[in-house]
């Protein structure tokens, strides 16, 4: 099986490769993201009690653009892992697919050859994604992303297997719906209504603080919540945290775990030779 798991993700790493504009198109769409909305909604800096409230409405984050800027890593995972799930759907149009699964490669490698290759794009958006929130602050007239805590070796390690984890978990979602839909019409509505929700429940985009407590409660056990949670919690400190970042790892890997299973029994049906 290695043999074949090797082949099928090489072939999808090249497929990326030749394909550049699907890379500069799928980036756009978070720079804009921070150009605008993060720069436009920026809170700025307060005083008194008000600076007090803003500590807590997010999460110790200096500005609005610092605490959306980390929240961004979420973002990209959903909407990078769309295209992901979208080849196969594509794949299947063109008869690519049902060649590939007239191969020897078993069920495994198939879909671990995709969920590997498929997992570069969104981990290489969401640390450029923090990359370029970071150059923003020495450019002129813009604000950056303000990293007020000492991120050490653990908490870049910390920080690395969030953003692993989590786009492993939506690079299998995505991967998994890909198998099991076939028009691209379907797929792209199964996502819409899956993704947006995911997305519009985390804390992400909104402050923790402005939250109803009603949000803040479905937000506690969102993915996209405990991943960003590690990276405000290594970057801008602990203090208005309840958890550690290796409680908030450990229920991202809980998910992706379970999403994992989830996908392996789905998939396995989808590949099964029909009589």
């Amino acid at each position: 099986m290695l043999r074949e798991f090797s082949a099928l993700t090489r072939r999808e790493l090249l497929r990326l490769t030749r394909n550049p504009q699907s890379v500069f198109v799928g980036l756009l769409t978070p720079i804009l993201y921070l150009l605008l909305f993060g720069q436009g909604f920026n809170l700025g800096s307060l005083s008194g009690s008000s600076a007090a409230g803003l500590q807590y409405a997010l999460l110790g984050a200096p500005n609005y653009f610092s605490y959306f800027a980390a929240g961004m890593v979420g973002f990209v995972s959903v909407t990078a892992s769309l295209f992901v799930g979208a080849n196969v759907i594509f794949d299947k149009f063109f008869g690519i697919f049902k060649r590939t699964r007239g191969t020897p490669a078993p069920s495994a490698a198939v879909f671990g050859s995709r969920l590997i290759a498929g997992s570069v794009q969104p981990i290489g958006f969401a640390f450029l994604v923090l990359v370029l929130a970071i150059l923003f602050a020495h450019i002129g007239g813009l604000s950056g992303l303000d990293v007020t805590a000492s991120v050490g070796v653990v908490g870049a390690v910390e920080i690395l297997l969030a953003i692993v984890l989590i786009a492993f978990m939506f690079v299998t979602l995505a991967l998994t719906l890909g198998f099991l839909i076939d028009t691209p019409q379907t797929y792209f509505a199964a996502v819409n209504a899956l993704n947006l929700p995911t997305l519009f429940t985390s804390d992400a985009l909104y402050p923790w603080g402005t939250m109803p407590h009603w949000l803040q409660d479905i937000a506690t056990y969102n993915p996209i919540t405990l991943a960003v949670s590690v990276l405000r919690e290594n970057m801008f400190g602990d203090s208005l945290y309840t958890y550690p970042p290796e409680v908030y790892l450990a229920g991202l890997a809980a998910w992706a775990a379970g999403m994992g299973i989830v996908a392996i029994i789905l998939v396995r049906r989808a590949l099964r030779p029909s009589n």
